[in-house]
């Protein structure tokens, strides 16, 4: 299995769906469907039933593609704020933050799937049942899905 760290997060590992290669400066690694990836891990944090965790929430806010001082407008916050969240990176971030950005990225991701927003505000509901969480994906005919969550409470 491939560690992946390149979103900023450490407990995300590929079964498959990467290449090692070598390059003249040592082992590059090359990752089928890098955005189809992202988009899986996306969905799988804000799936997971525990605080966000700064490096999380980053991770997130990136793929939202929108900058600390957009989203700290969107919250009512100032971009300091958000920029001292996510750089505690294995503390949870502010509650109302944290469902906040969730709902964001599902308006934007899960909507266009055909997902009910009701199953969101259900798990919002049930958070902090788990305390660490690690998930394993694997890709299988040009799509990632998650093939082993481990969730610790």
């Amino acid at each position: 299995m491939y560690h992946y760290t390149d979103g900023g997060l450490k407990n995300i590992w590929l079964i498959n769906g990467y290449e090692e290669i070598d390059t003249p400066y040592g082992k590059a690694v090359s990752i089928e469907d890098i955005d189809g990836l992202h988009r899986v891990i996306g969905r799988w944090l804000v799936d997971l039933p525990k605080p966000l965790t700064g490096a999380e929430f980053r991770f997130i806010r990136h793929e939202l593609d929108l900058s600390q001082k957009r989203l700290a407008d969107m919250m009512g916050k100032t971009e300091l704020t958000i920029g001292r969240w996510e750089r505690a990176l294995d503390r949870p971030v502010d509650p109302a933050a944290d469902r906040l950005i969730r709902l964001i990225y599902t308006a934007c991701t899960f909507y266009a799937d055909g997902k009910p927003i009701r199953e969101l505000i259900d798990r919002l509901a049930e958070l902090d049942q788990v305390e660490r969480a690690e998930c394993r994906l694997e890709e299988r005919q040009g799509k990632w899905r998650v093939k082993d969550p481990v969730l610790a409470a």
